[in-house]
């Protein structure tokens, strides 16, 4: 039984940002719901990894829902005919899906409402990321204020807090962060295209960054690679 009063959505994509980000949520007596998201993308290891991770959290509930955000294109997360990236390159990478933020954080949104919950978590962070937009603190700070003008919940006075707590640290510093609250990493992936094992490239961007992260923190990293 919930003993806890007051309630956050927590988006949870199986990797290790959001892993950490449901931690720290409930670490701060957050009675937790779990939102996850089948959008697409080409693998199925993150969203068996967002299953776990919900499971072993003991979160109050674990909503995926279906989008088809990938019949759109324009991303290698979500069309097969873009490759996926190995190397280092300038600008927003390829890897972007569109909006992708934006219809997530809606979708939370709406279940914030109808649960009266009080604040979202999103694990966003504005330093060892690949350069989306829908990553930095301007973005967080445009979309509360929708939150605040586009819902019922805003106009009649009540608030619902878009919480970011890893936004500005390094990748070594959310994982040091998670160890302490007991987060198992070898329970998440954070590959872009992780084979059908569930095992990491080890060579996207975001396998880069989760490496070195790991790195950084002076701890062993657990990923299971190919």
């Amino acid at each position: 039984m919930n003993t806890k009063s007051k309630k956050a959505i927590v988006l949870v994509s199986g990797g290790l940002d959001s892993a950490t980000c449901l931690a720290i949520a409930r670490a701060q007596n957050f009675a937790c719901y779990a939102l996850s998201f089948d959008y697409g993308q080409r693998s199925n290891s993150e969203l068996n990894a967002a299953k776990k991770i919900a499971q072993t959290t003991q979160v109050e509930e674990h909503k995926i829902i279906e989008l088809n955000i990938g019949e759109l294109g324009g991303s290698a997360l979500t069309d097969e005919a873009i490759e996926v990236p190995e190397e280092e390159s300038a600008g927003i990478p390829v890897t972007y899906v569109p909006a992708r933020n934006t219809v997530f954080l809606s979708y939370a949104l709406a279940w914030a409402e109808v649960l009266e919950a009080k604040s979202i978590y999103i694990g966003v962070n504005a330093l060892d990321y690949s350069g989306y937009p829908d990553c930095r603190p301007a973005f967080i700070a445009a979309f509360q204020n929708l939150v605040n003008l586009a819902t019922k919940t805003g106009v009649e006075g009540r608030e619902i807090r878009i919480e970011t707590p890893l936004i500005d640290l390094s990748k070594a510093e959310i994982i040091k962060s998670g160890l302490r609250l007991g987060v198992d990493y070898s329970n998440t992936i954070s590959c872009y295209q992780a084979n059908k094992q569930g095992r990491a490239c080890g060579k996207c961007d975001s396998c880069r960054f989760r490496k070195k992260g790991f790195s950084d923190a002076g701890v062993e990293d657990p990923t299971r690679y190919a």
